[in-house]
């Protein structure tokens, strides 16, 4: 006997898939994950409320999360002794923290809000299970982000915003 009261329910990311959708950059996901597997990574995201002045990324930390951007702006910038120097400016269906997510080294840049924002995380641990569970998901989703590690690399003005 089934007790659908105490089956989790599956969060509503559709604004983050119509925010992904309508990203006309070059590095969107759009471009590159089918939206048949949104859905299906939905289960394996947790929301994120972000306030202005928030870090959601810090410059030489070693956690390997990976977040979509739903709504609001992020900040990219990395600095040294002669100070910051901002790399992007992310907004509603961008990705980032993609290139920790995959190396396994520190973060080589900080990635702030610069509003109210709300972002999507995947762990390194959520992806593992999405791959035990949703081969093909998980699959389509490397490979997505995979061609924007690509893209950005590949276009010099974003060169290190692979975050």
């Amino acid at each position: 006997m089934s007790l659908p009261f105490l089956k989790p329910r599956t969060p509503d990311i559709s604004r983050l898939v119509a925010a992904v959708a309508a990203n006309s950059r070059d590095d969107t996901l759009a471009r590159f994950m089918p939206e048949t597997a949104w859905p299906v990574l939905a289960d394996f995201l947790t929301a994120e409320s972000v306030q202005r002045g928030h870090v959601l990324i810090a410059q030489g930390a070693l956690d390997r999360s990976l977040y979509f951007v739903e709504s609001g702006t992020l900040r990219v910038h990395y600095g040294d002794q002669a100070g910051q120097i901002q790399i992007a400016l992310l907004g509603p269906g961008a990705v980032v923290g993609e290139g920790a997510f995959f190396s396994q080294i520190e973060r080589n840049a900080t990635v702030q809000a610069l509003e109210e924002s709300r972002v999507w995380g995947l762990t390194p641990e959520r992806f593992e299970k999405l791959s035990r569970q949703q081969t093909a998901v998980a699959l389509a989703l490397a490979m997505a982000l995979g061609a924007i590690v690509s893209t950005r690399m590949l276009d010099v003005s974003k060169r290190v915003a692979v975050t």
